[in-house]
C-alpha cells in the first residue's frame, strides 16, 4: 500500500499519519530518508504532508518523503547548538499564549516567537491568559504589553479560562484554521484545548509553587481536529527559544516597527546599533519604538552574529 497523509503526532521515533484512504497509520522513517544529511534534529514533524508505504502483512508503515512545506516554526536545538528543531509545519496561524504571572512570560521570549513567525509569514496572535488573577501591578503590565504589540499590529486577546472570558472570540479565530498553539509550560495550552474539545481530555498539571513555573505536560507536538472546524497543534512548553536559520539576513526586517523606521536611516546598510543618523535609534529615544523590543533586537542580533547560545 502507498499513499499520502498528514503527520498528526510525533513521538520522536514514530509518527501517526492521517490519510483519507488508510485512516490512521503508525509510521517510522525509512532508512534511506533517515540517512540524508539534515541539520534538523527532527526531519519529520507534525503538520507535514508525507508519502508513505506499508508492505502486506506489516502493521507499521514507512515514511519515504516529506512533501514541500509552505512554512514552519523553528527553534535552535538546546543540546546541539549547530542544529535546529522544527516544531510544526504548514501552519495558518500562531497563537502564542502568555501570562503576566503564574508563570511569568518574558517579553524577549514573546519577541523570539514573533520574529520567527514574521520570517516564515505566519500570522501571530497573542493570547494573554489568567487575567482573573491579576492585581493592579499585573494589569499595568498587561496594559503595557497591549500598547506595545497592538501598536506594531499584533492582535492581543485577554482571556481567563477560569471564568471563560473571550472564549467565543477564541473559537471564532480557531475555526477552519490550522493553528499552532505555543507558550511556556503552565500558561494553559492544554486547558484551553480541553475547553474547546472536551473529548480530548488532555493532561494538565498545577504550577510549581516553588519555582512559579509550569510543569511539562505535553512531551511531543500533536495535532487535534476541532469539532468547530480546523485543527490545533499542541506543543511542548518551552522556556527558551533560540532563533536559527536566519544567518546573513537583516534581522530588523522581522521587527515590523524597526523595519518601518529604518527607511529614514542615513545609511542603507544600517543595523541600528551605533550608526550616525539612525532613525531606528531615534525612534527608541523618542518612545516610538519600545525599549523592550529594541533590547530583544540587540540580543538576537548578537546571537545571530556570534552564534552564542540564547539567554532565556
Amino acid at each position: 500500500m502507498e499513499g499520502e497523509g498528514r503527520v498528526i503526532k510525533s513521538t520522536g521515533s514514530s509518527y501517526l499519519v492521517s490519510s483519507p484512504e488508510a485512516g490512521l497509520t503508525e509510521c517510522i522513517i525509512s532508512g534511506k530518508y533517515r540517512l540524508e544529511e539534515l541539520r534538523s534534529t527532527n526531519p519529520v514533524v507534525v503538520g507535514d504532508w508525507v508519502s508513505f508505504s506499508m508492505r502486506e502483512g506489516e502493521k507499521i508503515g514507512r515514511i519515504n518523503d516529506v512533501l514541500p512545506r509552505k512554512n514552519y516554526i523553528i527553534r535552535k536545538s538546546t543540546k546541539l547548538s549547530k542544529s535546529h528543531q522544527i516544531i510544526a509545519s504548514n501552519i495558518d496561524q500562531l497563537i502564542l499564549m502568555i501570562t503576566v504571572i503564574n508563570p511569568v512570560t518574558h517579553t524577549e521570549f514573546i519577541d523570539r516567537y514573533l520574529v520567527t513567525s514574521e520570517a516564515y509569514n505566519i500570522p501571530a496572535i497573542l493570547l494573554i491568559n489568567k487575567t482573573d488573577l491579576y492585581g493592579e501591578a499585573e494589569k499595568n503590565t498587561l496594559g503595557e504589553w497591549k500598547n506595545i504589540y497592538e501598536e506594531i499590529g499584533y492582535g492581543c486577546i485577554e482571556c481567563s479560562l477560569e471564568t471563560m472570558v473571550n472564549l467565543d472570540r477564541i473559537k471564532s479565530i480557531l475555526k477552519e484554521k490550522v493553528t499552532l498553539l505555543a507558550g511556556n509550560s503552565g500558561v494553559g495550552k492544554s486547558t484551553l484545548i480541553n475547553i474547546i474539545e472536551p473529548s480530548l481530555n488532555l493532561k494538565t498539571r498545577e504550577i510549581s509553587q516553588s519555582h512559579k513555573s509550569g510543569k511539562h505536560t505535553t512531551t511531543f507536538a500533536e495535532m487535534f481536529e476541532l469539532g468547530i472546524g480546523g485543527f490545533i497543534i499542541d506543543t511542548p512548553g518551552i522556556r527558551g527559544f533560540g532563533i536559527t536559520d536566519m544567518e546573513g539576513e537583516p534581522l530588523y526586517h522581522y521587527f515590523p516597527e524597526l523595519f518601518r523606521f529604518s527607511a529614514g536611516c542615513r545609511y542603507h546598510n544600517c543595523i541600528h546599533v551605533n550608526e550616525p543618523e539612525c532613525a531606528v535609534m531615534q525612534a527608541v529615544e523618542s518612545g516610538n519604538i519600545s525599549l523592550s523590543r529594541y533590547k530583544s533586537y540587540l540580543n538576537l542580533l548578537e546571537e545571530q552574529q556570534d552564534g552564542s547560545k540564547y539567554r532565556l
